[in-house]
């Protein structure tokens, strides 16, 4: 027999109806707010436990929320699953994950197949470069919040850290460090994180009155082995051509460039300097430890998730842009002394 404490149970306790304690527990305007404390305090007292299920038959939600995302076996990622759990779960509602491996074709596949019945919104971090694979979720009045990488001609809220100035920072750095040949190897192209950092990049060379040279600028994929084959290539440039300095776009390629130059017998700082974007713990486990630039992931995770939410209960709320800081973090790979 099932020892489920239901809002009857709550009801008889008090000896008020049930519609009382239901119009209480959901904070109707038409209960006063003694009736409210006593209902709350007796629903603690009894471990009361809200029905979703039966609350998502009664109003039209799953309770549930959907994230799109490339990895999760990353720190970046994963941190930022830590902040939406946190969010979500404090507002009663579960995620459900959706893992693309970064391929547009996967992350297709995963938004056609999607049942809009069993969600009530949807977070995203992209690796497509349009948004015609979401109009279908639009026109059905889906709530989506993107975060970290946005396609910015959706009509959605996105929370992202500050990349522009992020990568103006760790590019500026490294000129203050006396490092005037500097290459960046980049993110996929046409993605907006990936531009905003490409910009910031150039825009502290141009402050600084530095040379930019396109062979300095190479464009592949996020993961260790592009950081690693991106170092190589700029390696093969010509001897007066080749940098003194790299910026990556995350702390993973920053660390596949230092043992691309590891194996070739450079040092580290002295010869070649390192800054990657992310704060990846990786980058102050390896020796020399990178420089980077800290991006605030619980805080994405935790603001877009709470971003949805108002999305999912006050459907009137307006979409909204929000940037969040990035910070400077000076460690060995910056170092010429």
């Amino acid at each position: 027999m099932s020892n489920l404490v239901t809002i009857k149970d709550i009801a008889r306790a008090l000896n008020i109806s049930v519609s009382t304690v239901s119009r209480a527990l959901r904070d109707a305007h038409d209960v006063s707010l003694e009736t409210k404390s006593k209902v709350e305090a007796m629903a603690t007292a009894l471990h009361y436990k809200p029905n979703f299920n039966a609350m998502g038959l009664a109003n039209g939600k799953s309770h549930n929320i959907g994230i799109v995302l490339p990895f999760i076996t990353n720190y970046y990622f994963s941190t930022v699953i830590t902040g939406i759990q946190e969010a979500a779960y404090n507002n009663g509602y579960n995620i459900v994950l959706y893992v693309t491996n970064d391929s547009p074709e996967r992350e297709l596949a995963i938004i056609n197949n999607l049942s809009i019945a069993n969600l009530d919104g949807l977070l995203i971090s992209t690796c497509c470069k349009t948004g015609d694979h979401l109009q279908h979720l639009l026109r059905n009045k889906i709530p989506i919040v993107f975060f970290d990488r946005v396609i910015e001609k959706v009509e959605t809220s996105k929370v992202v850290q500050d990349d522009y100035n992020g990568a103006f920072l760790a590019t500026s750095h490294l000129v203050e460090q006396g490092y005037t040949k500097i290459a960046h190897i980049a993110g996929p192209r046409n993605l907006p994180l990936t531009e905003k950092r490409l910009t910031g990049y150039l825009d502290a060379l141009k402050k600084h009155c530095l040379p930019i040279r396109e062979e300095w600028i190479i464009a592949s994929g996020f993961s260790q082995e592009c950081g690693e084959s991106d170092a190589m290539e700029l390696l093969q440039l010509a001897k007066n051509m080749k940098p003194n300095a790299i910026f990556a776009v995350n702390d993973r390629k920053a660390v596949g460039a230092s043992i691309t130059l590891k194996k070739q017998g450079i040092t580290i700082g002295k010869e070649i300097g390192i800054i990657g974007f992310t704060n990846d713990p990786i980058s102050c486990l390896v020796s020399p430890s990178i420089s980077t630039v800290a991006e605030p992931a619980f805080d994405i995770g935790f603001i877009s998730c709470e971003l949805l939410l108002k999305h999912i209960t006050k459907k009137q709320t307006p979409c909204q842009e929000i940037i969040l800081p990035a910070e400077l973090i000076v460690r060995e790979s910056t170092q010429r002394a």
